[in-house]
């Protein structure tokens, strides 16, 4: 898998420290940093992801975290047909359908979200941290004949 679309869950378990899903997603994170422009995040996530780590931490750490994000992953510019089309999605949730929207955008292979049951109805596939590191481990694994 070439490009990964990071939803904000994701990132809010690394910068909250969330468990138990901060291992797996700050697995997945550690990756995305060792494989520079395989990770892809929507612009809106930027000021979700610093207005709820800011209330949590403080101001300057949610800072620091986005920075240090963006030396590795991807922000995903998007447009008003984006956001029409994001509209137009058989969502239940906007905000999830923004992030389809940006994943399609840049065209990605898949969203990873630890919210799968709302990307049901998404055009695009939707895995957990666990299930992509799983199949990123399988794909480097050698097979035995």
């Amino acid at each position: 898998m070439k490009k990964l679309f990071i939803d904000c869950d994701v990132l809010l378990d690394v910068g909250l420290g969330q468990e138990p899903f901060c291992q797996a997603s700050g697995q997945l994170i550690d990756y995305l940093e060792a494989n520079p422009n395989s990770g892809f995040i929507a612009w809106h996530s930027v000021a979700n992801i610093y207005y709820i780590v800011s209330k949590a931490t403080t101001k300057e750490k949610a800072k620091s975290f986005i920075v240090k994000l963006g030396q590795f992953i991807q922000i995903v510019p998007t447009s008003n047909t984006d956001v029409l089309s994001a509209a137009s999605l058989p969502m239940k949730d906007f905000e999830d359908a923004l992030q389809c929207a940006a994943a399609l955008a840049c065209e990605a292979d898949v969203i990873v979200t630890r919210n799968l049951e709302d990307y049901q109805q998404a055009p695009i596939n939707a895995m957990t941290p666990t299930q992509i590191l799983n199949a990123l481990q399988a794909k480097q694994t050698p097979s035995e004949d």
